[in-house]
């Protein structure tokens, strides 16, 4: 089992030191989903949710908040995204809204966190638009879906699809 890295050797949690690593191109890639009501999400297709454009506000959520993760995770570095994207799929069989969020840097360190945060800030966002029309929705599923770039290499989850390697 590999050591945890935000621990130092008291067991007292830290930031990790970046500064010796090298820069390279990252790319993260995160996916989530918001299960609803069948007509919640043709409320939202078709622009009738009383709140407004839900995908339009959760988009921009989702990138606002990936640009926001130093404040909202403690121990998370500060990065300069050079891209940050979020997308909404509708699964109308299900009453599902899947939403993937893909964010790009050339940095030390890696942009996962920005991509789950994206992705859990976009569901937030969709449910606070919609509760009023259906309080039974359910967020989840967030999971790291792909990266790339660093140390670490490549990662897929197995089954899904995610960045070119």
């Amino acid at each position: 089992m590999k050591r945890l890295t935000h621990i130092d050797r008291h067991g007292q949690a830290r930031m990790v030191d970046i500064s010796e690593k090298d820069e390279t191109r990252r790319e993260a890639v995160a996916g989530g989903t918001v299960t609803m009501q069948p007509e919640t999400l043709r409320m939202i297709q078709k622009g009738r949710v009383p709140k407004g454009d839900v995908l339009a506000a959760a988009r921009l959520a989702g990138v606002m908040a990936a640009k926001r993760v130093p404040d909202l995770i403690p121990l998370c570095h500060s990065l300069l995204l050079s891209s940050a994207e979020v997308e909404f799929t509708p699964v109308e069989e299900a009453g599902r809204l899947d939403i993937e969020s893909r964010i790009k840097v050339t940095g030390r360190t890696g942009a996962e966190m920005e991509a789950l945060t994206a992705v859990a800030m976009a569901a937030l966002t969709i449910y606070d638009m919609c509760k009023a029309v259906d309080k039974e929705m359910v967020i989840g599923s967030i999971r790291l879906i792909a990266k790339t770039g660093g140390k670490s290499g490549v990662y897929r989850r197995p089954g899904e699809n995610g960045v070119e390697g």
